[in-house]
C-alpha cells in the first residue's frame, strides 16, 4: 500500500540522498571557482580551495639587497637586512630555505650556506647576513627560496583585472556586454513569437493545426549542429551575414520548437470557460490573449526564460559560426575564456575569476525565477 497516492513511500529516503548528491555535485565546483577567484596564484598552486582558510606552507622566492648597499667590516663586505622587509611583505616564520630552485629546503633556519668566497645565513624570522670576502657586484640582490607558513590571504586584484585592467586579453568587461546583447533579444524574441503561436495551436481552430503541433514536436529531434552551415550560408545570401541579427535569428530558430511545445501546453490547459466567456462578452482574440491568457501564463514564460537565457549566455558554438570575426569586436564570454585557456593557461586565478563572472549572472537570473520552474515545464501534463 506504500505506492499509493496519498501514502509515504519507502523508499523516500533514497531519493532525499539522490538529490543531496546532485544537490552537492553542482555546488562544489561553484564554491571552488568562487573561492579561487579570491585567492593568489600561490595559494592556488599550493593548496586546493577548500583549504583556502587555512595557513599553509608556501615556497617563496625572495630578493636581498642589492650589492650597490653592501658595507666594509674588516677584510669582509657585508649585506644585511631581512628578506620580507626588502619585499614589503608581512614577517612570517620560516622553516627552511635554500639557495637554489633545485633544493629549496636545503638549509634550516640559522644554517650557514658557504662557497668560496661568500657565506650566506638566514634566520627564522627572515633576518640575513651575506659576508663575501671581495666586493660584490650586480644589479640585483641575490635570490633566495624560502619555505614558510602563510596565512590565507583573499584580493580583489583578480576581479580588477578581468574587470577593470584595460587589457584586450584579460578584460571580460566588453565580452560582457557583448553576451548580454546577444541574450536578451535572443530570449525576448522566441518568447513574444511562440507565445503567439502557442495561443493559435491551443485555442484557434483552422484546418491542418495537428499537423502543425507534429511538426513542432519533430522539429525537437532536429541537432542543432546539422542546420548551421546550411542556415549560415542562407544568411549570407540574403546579406545578413556575420552580425549580432543573424545570431538572433538563429536563436530564435533553434529556440522556437521547444517555446512553442511548452507555452501551447499550458494554455491549453487553462480553463476554457475564462476563454468562452470572453468571447460571449465580444473580446477578440488579440484582447483574450494580451489581457486574459499572457498574465495567466506567466509561469510557463519564465521557464521557458529560463532555458533560452541559460542556453544563449553559455552558448560558444553558434557565436562561433554567426558573430564572432577577425577583428574581436564582438567576442563572448565564453569565447574570451577559450582565449584565456590559451594566453593564460598557467593563471588558474585569472581563469576561476573569468569563469566565476560567466556564471555569476545565469545564477542570478535562475535563483530568481526557478519557483516558475516547475509550474511551467508540469503544465498541461495533468488535468
Amino acid at each position: 500500500m506504500d505506492n499509493i497516492a496519498g501514502h509515504k513511500s519507502s523508499l523516500t529516503w533514497a531519493v532525499n540522498i539522490s538529490v543531496v548528491v546532485i544537490v552537492a555535485l553542482w555546488l562544489f565546483p561553484t564554491v571552488g571557482l568562487f573561492v579561487s577567484s579570491f585567492r593568489t596564484a600561490d595559494q592556488i598552486a599550493t593548496t586546493g580551495w577548500w583549504k583556502a582558510p587555512i595557513a599553509a606552507e608556501q615556497n617563496l622566492v625572495l630578493r636581498t639587497k642589492a650589492p650597490d648597499q653592501q658595507v666594509q667590516e674588516g677584510d669582509l663586505f657585508v649585506i644585511a637586512g631581512n628578506l620580507f622587509d626588502e619585499e614589503g611583505r608581512d614577517r612570517l616564520d620560516i622553516s627552511a630555505w635554500g639557495t637554489s630552485s633545485r633544493d629549496v629546503a636545503a638549509y634550516e633556519p640559522g644554517d650557514t650556506a658557504e662557497d668560496d668566497q661568500m657565506r650566506i645565513s638566514v634566520a627564522e624570522n627572515g633576518d640575513y647576513r651575506i659576508e663575501s670576502l671581495v666586493a660584490m657586484e650586480g644589479r640585483r640582490g641575490e635570490r633566495l627560496f624560502v619555505t614558510a607558513l602563510v596565512p590565507p590571504e583573499f584580493t580583489l586584484d583578480n576581479y580588477r583585472q578581468v574587470l577593470t585592467s584595460g587589457n584586450a586579453t584579460d578584460s571580460m568587461a566588453k565580452a560582457f556586454f557583448n553576451t548580454l546583447t546577444v541574450t536578451i533579444p535572443a530570449t525576448i524574441i522566441p518568447i513574444v513569437v511562440a507565445a503567439f503561436a502557442a495561443y493559435a495551436l491551443a485555442w484557434m481552430d483552422f484546418p491542418g493545426r495537428a499537423l502543425l503541433i507534429a511538426f513542432v514536436v519533430g522539429l525537437l529531434v532536429v541537432p542543432l549542429q546539422l542546420a548551421l552551415i546550411p542556415l549560415l550560408k542562407l544568411h549570407l545570401q540574403i546579406g545578413i551575414g556575420k552580425g549580432y541579427l543573424g545570431t538572433w535569428l538563429a536563436h530564435t530558430a533553434f529556440g522556437l520548437p521547444l517555446a512553442i511545445y511548452l507555452l501551447r501546453n499550458y494554455m491549453a490547459g487553462l480553463p476554457r470557460d475564462i476563454i468562452e466567456n470572453a468571447r460571449v462578452d465580444g473580446a477578440t482574440d488579440f484582447q483574450i490573449f494580451t489581457k486574459i491568457i499572457l498574465p495567466l501564463s506567466y509561469p510557463a514564460l519564465a521557464s521557458f526564460a529560463i532555458f533560452q537565457f541559460l542556453w544563449t549566455w553559455n552558448d560558444l558554438l553558434v557565436a562561433k559560426v554567426f558573430l564572432i570575426d577577425a577583428t574581436g569586436q564582438t567576442t563572448v564570454m565564453t569565447n574570451q575564456i577559450v582565449e584565456l585557456l590559451g594566453t593564460r593557461g598557467g593563471n588558474w586565478e585569472i581563469l576561476a575569476t573569468a569563469a566565476f563572472v560567466s556564471i555569476a549572472v545565469p545564477l542570478v537570473v535562475f535563483f530568481a525565477m526557478q519557483r516558475y520552474l516547475v509550474r511551467g515545464l508540469l503544465a498541461g501534463s495533468v488535468k
